[in-house]
């Protein structure tokens, strides 16, 4: 195996991040006890604080170099990033339940394409305008990039507190899958956007349209075929290690065929998940297997969450946010909770038949659309100078909100959405028949 000049290989670098996640991920669970992605963001940042003040105060210690030379040693575009973005929807897709999806399945396909591209563009527009204020150095189409990578949502920590504060289940259905979709819908606007950004061309709607089309069209075609082939194989047996590994199988040579087509290999890996995840899981999985590869791809995402959060607060340690950094970081907060609210406003309140049928949808819906693991891996991705930086910091500030401000009151949006509902149920009970399966 042929090693870098600082004696690192690739498997050395793996080795380094998931011996880290798993230390840190052992200190949480036994002295800070926050839930794990929430603990791993917060010792990120005490680490790059940490590191910053020894810069500082210590003129002999340079950590933060030796941090920067391994970041530039892994090469995060062409092997870590797309792969792990594939990995993580494949494993998403594996919980959403179909059967309870179909409830509410119109705002869900309005949230996830709509509601991506209405974000992205609100985000585009007050960044463009906010950051003109600030007078920093960043092309429009630059904006517009951001706000395709802060458009997916993240449904894990989510659905945790659904589950603890007993929403109803077609409600959790909805998050999960708008989530799914979201995110393949959003990388595919971010590919598109991230391409005219990169080459300097100028960005056309009908261009886009089109690049949209094929991309996220081969990719759902190749995530059905790969879905159904992987399926027959998994019916035709009843053996859980190698049903375990036709699913990797399924994954990693369906990116591979994917990224040679130049189509969307997360959107294919999110279809072909939902097919596996529903029709293997029914027909084609005796019970053992199905525990086996359920556990096995909770695995993966946790293990993959804790690698990119990680990821994150090294790079902050690079960074050493300057003033545009810190200011971009703290604007794209409000910019954020507002697009995702002007996006679950109109993809559930315009069109009637979009409505979600449980009470307090909208409350869940728009303070539950956490940022995560994709927005990191995305922004991880850009090309390196002074924008990336920019841009890391913006999606740094809107993700650090997301998991220690939204996640940990999210309960209390929930209980409060109850309150009205339980409270006037026997005087509003005419009105309500209208929208059954509210909350219990």
């Amino acid at each position: 195996m042929e090693h870098d000049s600082a004696g690192l290989s690739p498997f050395d670098l793996a080795a380094m991040l998931v011996v880290a996640s798993a230390l840190l991920g052992w200190f949480n669970h036994h002295f800070i006890k926050l839930p794990h992605v929430v603990g791993l963001t917060v010792m990120g940042a005490i680490a790059a604080i940490g590191l910053l003040a020894a810069n500082a105060f210590l003129p002999g210690v340079t950590l933060d170099d030796t941090v920067a030379r391994l970041l530039a040693e892994m090469n995060f575009t062409d092997t870590l990033l797309q792969g792990m973005l594939s990995f993580l929807l494949f494993a998403g897709a594996l919980h959403v339940d179909l059967d309870r999806l179909k409830a509410d399945w119109v705002p869900v396909l309005l949230l996830s394409t709509v509601g991506v591209i209405l974000s992205t563009v609100i985000v585009g527009m007050l960044a463009w305008g906010l950051g003109m204020l600030m007078g920093l150095p960043l092309a429009p189409i630059w904006y517009f990039v951001f706000g395709a990578l802060i458009a997916p949502t993240d449904p894990v920590a989510v659905l945790g507190v659904l589950k603890e504060e007993k929403v109803d289940e077609s409600l959790q259905a909805s998050v999960a899958g708008e989530s799914l979709f979201n995110d393949g819908v959003g990388i595919v606007v971010f590919t598109i956007l991230l391409g005219a950004a990169v080459t300097g061309s100028e960005f056309s709607l009908g261009e886009g349209a089109r690049l949209f089309l094929i991309e996220a069209g081969g990719g759902l075609l190749v995530g059905l075929v790969f879905g159904y082939i992987g399926f027959r194989a998994m019916r035709s047996m009843d053996e859980y290690a190698l049903e375990v590994t036709i699913t990797l199988a399924v994954v990693m040579g369906g990116y591979a065929l994917c990224t040679a087509l130049h189509i969307s290999g997360p959107l294919a890996m999110a279809v072909a998940g939902l097919l596996i995840g529903n029709h293997g899981v029914t027909y084609a999985m005796s019970d053992v297997t199905r525990d086996y590869v359920i556990r096995f791809w909770e695995v993966v995402d946790e293990l993959l969450n804790s690698v990119l959060f990680l990821l994150i607060g090294l790079e902050m340690i690079v960074l050493v946010p300057g003033v545009d950094e810190l200011g971009l970081a703290i604007v794209a907060i409000p910019i954020t909770l507002f697009a995702r609210a002007a996006a679950v406003t109109l993809s559930t309140r315009v069109v009637p038949a979009a409505r979600p049928k449980a009470e307090g949808a909208w409350g869940v819906l728009w303070w539950g659309g956490l940022r995560g693991g994709i927005s990191i891996a995305l922004a991880l991705s850009l090309p390196a100078g002074p924008v990336r930086d920019l841009l890391l910091a913006a999606t740094f500030g809107a993700v650090l909100f997301s998991v220690l401000v939204q996640r940990m009151t999210l309960g209390r949006v929930i209980e409060r959405g109850k309150v009205p509902h339980e409270a006037h149920h026997g005087a509003h009970h005419g009105a309500d028949t209208q929208r059954p399966g509210g909350l219990e």
